[in-house]
């Protein structure tokens, strides 16, 4: 796509009322309320809910593709050579989960042992994601692996209770979805920095080959 045309694709999504850090923050908001939501249900009834951990990976890689398709462009990186380590990094994970339900594994594990397995995984299949192109998955990544050592050890957990002292949170023990929470917000306003610095880098992209056609 040229310079010319994504900047009026921009003017058109500004003209709706969607601005392009709008654009950017929208997926991010929706996958640490989304993973909060499911972290509170996994709370109520881990054997419900493990299933909607399943659906929620590949809407997680559908995001993470999306979300990187800037930056590749930024970074001058071959966009369909991005494509094809995305789908590659991303059905392997999948591809796994598979594995793991059809070769008999599953059985061998409980639903809470399963459940966390599979965010651990999640969170690993997001930071290979934020490393190669979108860095600001990187703290969705953290947040992932936060909530899955919670699940995997629910009682007396080390850093539930450092960080909900460190928040300032009463029995924080007994409050792991209000910790999460803030863990969630701290990780969204962390992502938020790092939407501004890309969206900076960005402007800056276009201006230059906008000189360059001018050349």
């Amino acid at each position: 796509m040229s310079a010319a045309a994504t900047d009026q694709a921009t003017s058109q999504k500004r003209d709706n009322g969607l601005s392009p850090v709008g654009l950017a923050l929208i997926p991010l908001l929706v996958l640490f309320a989304a993973t909060v939501v499911l972290f509170w249900l996994s709370q109520k009834d881990m054997a419900g809910t493990y299933k909607y951990w399943e659906i929620f990976v590949p809407v997680v890689a559908v995001v993470s593709v999306v979300s990187g398709w800037t930056q590749a462009y930024v970074s001058n990186s071959n966009r369909a050579w991005y494509l094809l380590r995305q789908v590659i990094h991303w059905s392997a994970l999948i591809g796994l989960l598979y594995l793991l339900n059809s070769q008999g594994y599953r059985d061998l594990m409980t639903d809470q042992q399963y459940t966390a397995l599979m965010i651990y995984l999640l969170a690993l299949g997001t930071l290979l994601a934020a490393v190669q192109m979108d860095i600001k998955l990187i703290f969705f990544s953290g947040f992932l692996a936060f909530c899955a050592f919670l699940i995997a050890v629910p009682a007396d957990n080390p850093t539930l209770i450092a960080v909900g002292n460190t928040l300032g949170i009463s029995e924080p023990q007994a409050k792991p979805v209000l910790v999460s929470s803030a863990v969630a917000v701290a990780g969204f306003i962390a992502s938020l920095f790092v939407v501004f610095i890309m969206r900076g880098a960005l402007i800056a992209k276009r201006a230059s080959n906008k000189r360059k056609q001018g050349e």
